[in-house]
């Protein structure tokens, strides 16, 4: 193990980090990467990634989203750069523009990795999503109809400590003396995943008498792989029509999800359901919303007996 880090003088076998090294460790058997971009917010998750990244010799630029929806937001983004230099990686702040409308965290989620792919190039992007992400995840996408997760990679984007809690980040941040940043909407109930986090998990973990977010974390890893696995079937999907309507439920939702995402439509359970009902319960019934914009909605209707993507 080496001494220091950047300027950083590591402390004599400290557990947590070592716990979150063996994460990477294993990560990089797996994806091997010399170098690699970490989004970096300065929370504890992503800070004890780059650090964890740089222990185990892989070259870390850090990016640092400027997101500019708080006072201060530059600050603190500068802060987390100037950590990630003193740890020994690169680092650059970049701002970015979050459109005002619709869901908040789901722009500025857009904008963040957009920032990201465009710092990254060919390199893979290492965030610092933990079980406790995970377990959430699966809570917030229940509630809205889906059983869904993350993998531990998707396209370009890499979660090594996926396995670990955030317990485990923020202790490994305290044996290295680094202090990570407080994000004050990480405690505002307003936010849905907030609420999942203080309230429900809490309460599950009171109901059952025992800690229920490593269950959770591993339900949510089942389904996002059995979500690969039948997206790896199904592949592209341009077209769709009737001759896929005997196909089992999985399947076809499958196949109308990515005949979706192919036509810039939105996916979500409504409507999953209702161009499922377009297939399998045909009775004239008449185009079904997708998505689009005030100007003009995206909507998917039944010609014949195909499935056609038009505005209105």
């Amino acid at each position: 193990m080496p001494r220091f880090l950047g300027d950083v003088e590591l402390p004599k076998d400290p557990p947590y980090f070592h716990q979150l090294r063996r994460a990477v460790r294993s990560h990089l058997h797996r994806y091997p990467a010399a170098a690699v971009v970490v989004g970096l917010s300065g929370g504890a998750d992503s800070l004890a990634l780059t650090a964890a990244a740089l222990a185990e010799g892989v070259g870390v630029h850090a990016v640092c989203v400027d997101h500019q929806l708080q006072p201060g937001s530059d600050t603190v983004a500068g802060q987390a750069a100037a950590t990630a230099c003193r740890l020994g990686a690169t680092a650059e702040v970049v701002a970015v523009h979050v459109d005002q409308h619709g869901s908040m965290e789901a722009n500025a989620r857009r904008a963040r990795y957009a920032a990201l792919h465009e710092a990254a190039a060919d390199r893979s992007i290492w965030v610092g999503h933990t079980a406790d992400d995970q377990a959430e995840t699966l809570l917030l996408r229940a509630a809205r109809g889906t059983a869904a997760g993350m993998l531990p990679v998707t396209g370009q984007v890499h979660r090594p400590l996926l396995p670990q809690s955030r317990a485990a980040t923020a202790a490994a941040c305290a044996e290295l003396g680094l202090q990570p940043w407080q994000d004050p909407q990480n405690t505002d109930e307003a936010f849905a995943r907030v609420g999942v986090r203080q309230r429900v998990i809490p309460l599950l973990t009171e109901v059952f008498d025992r800690d229920v977010t490593g269950p959770l974390a591993r339900a949510a890893q089942v389904a996002a792989e059995d979500a690969a696995a039948l997206d790896a079937i199904v592949g592209e999907q341009a077209e769709l029509g009737e001759e896929c309507a005997g196909e089992p439920d999985a399947l076809r939702r499958r196949r109308i999800a990515a005949f979706l995402h192919h036509h810039g439509g939105a996916v979500n359970a409504g409507t999953l359901a209702r161009v499922d009902a377009l297939l399998t319960d045909w009775h004239g019934q008449g185009p079904v919303a997708v998505g689009g914009n005030a100007a003009a909605r995206l909507v998917v209707r039944r010609v014949g007996a195909r499935l056609e993507v038009g505005s209105e």
